[in-house]
């Protein structure tokens, strides 16, 4: 399980940069900051992983 919330972490990381990068492509500063948020939580879910991680061993 512990693969799948990395990989996770990893999946909205990058839909989060995606994200950021095309709203201000457009200007859009809604999805600028929806995209900031996104890799805000992938990088929460890596960090509560690499906690585990490090506990485990």
């Amino acid at each position: 399980m512990a693969a799948d919330e990395k990989t996770q972490a990893k999946v909205e990381q990058t839909k989060g940069k995606v994200k950021e990068t095309a709203g201000r492509a457009v200007g859009n500063e809604r999805m600028t900051a929806e995209g900031r948020a996104d890799q805000a939580k992938g990088d929460a879910r890596q960090a509560k992983e690499k906690t585990k991680d490090a506990f485990k061993h």
